[in-house]
């Protein structure tokens, strides 16, 4: 369960760089 946890927050932080990078990208 821990290491489910750890994957998720791992996906999240993935998730909020890619978007953080695509906004930077479009502006």
């Amino acid at each position: 369960m821990n290491f489910a946890g750890g994957g998720f927050a791992l996906i999240v932080v993935l998730f909020i760089l890619l978007i953080i990078v695509g906004a930077a990208y479009l502006c």
